[in-house]
């Protein structure tokens, strides 16, 4: 997989999945930017982590909501780099109401989750565009899940917000075409912090309904997010790839 020399943007990437992806692309000799919203340490470490590595590796504190604030965080990348050729985003955010307590989602839910999971990675896929644009073309990668596509989740808006970003993905795909090549991966149940965090028996149950039989470990989104981006991929775009144990065919 031809990384060298690269560089890249991770949204959200202090910790799970994102701090995985910035530590393979740190292997494989891609610079980083490491993006936070309030994990400083986290990212912090995380760069230092990539940066052994051999590469540049930067943290950067921005909300992908602030529009500015995504622009701000391009040009700081590139005028670290001095290139830019991936963009991952993968920040998100969501809170866990059941699907059946309509009272309990508020507005404040509805404009949040939107804000990060779907205007957030058009504010950075719009401020990175002249820079993927650059030279050879470049690749973004979004962060969905299985719960846009089979509308089983953390809450309403989340599967929302996951649905649309799908779409946005096909939207930007075409719109981007053929400089920048534009995919989504839709990953399942994650061993992350968030879901250890839960107990025993919520685990066993979310073991239970994936086919496969276990959770997946965040290296393989970030597999999955590396070879989208990688010239494996040269002749795919507009695709959502599920990593999910099998989640998305159903039981």
């Amino acid at each position: 997989m031809q990384m060298e020399g690269r560089a890249a943007i991770i949204t959200g990437s202090g910790t799970g999945v994102g701090r995985a992806t910035a530590l393979q692309l740190g292997q494989l000799g891609c610079s980083v930017l490491i993006n936070y919203r309030s994990s400083r340490e986290e990212a912090e470490r995380t760069a230092d982590d990539a940066g052994a590595l051999g590469v540049k590796a930067i943290p950067f504190e921005a909300d992908v909501a602030d529009d500015a604030a995504c622009r701000g965080m391009v040009e700081a990348a590139v005028g670290a780099f001095g290139r830019l050729d991936v963009l991952i985003n993968n920040a998100g955010t969501t809170r866990f109401i059941a699907h059946s307590d309509f009272d309990a989602v508020s507005q404040d839910d509805w404009d949040r989750v939107l804000a990060v999971n779907v205007r957030g990675p058009f504010q950075c896929s719009r401020a990175a565009r002249s820079a993927l644009a650059a030279e050879d073309g470049g690749e973004i990668v979004n962060v969905s899940s299985v719960a846009g596509i089979r509308a089983v989740g953390s809450s309403i808006p989340y599967c929302a917000s996951k649905a649309a970003l799908n779409n946005l993905t096909l939207t930007l795909a075409r719109s981007m075409a053929p400089k920048i090549r534009v995919n989504a991966v839709a990953p399942g149940f994650i061993a992350t912090e968030i879901l250890q965090s839960m107990p025993e028996e919520v685990l066993e149950t979310l073991v239970s309904r994936t086919p496969i039989g276990s959770m997946g470990k965040p290296d393989d989104v970030a597999n999955a997010y590396l070879w989208l981006a990688s010239d494996a991929a040269a002749f795919v775009s507009g695709a959502t790839l599920s990593v999910d144990g099998g989640l998305v065919v159903g039981t």
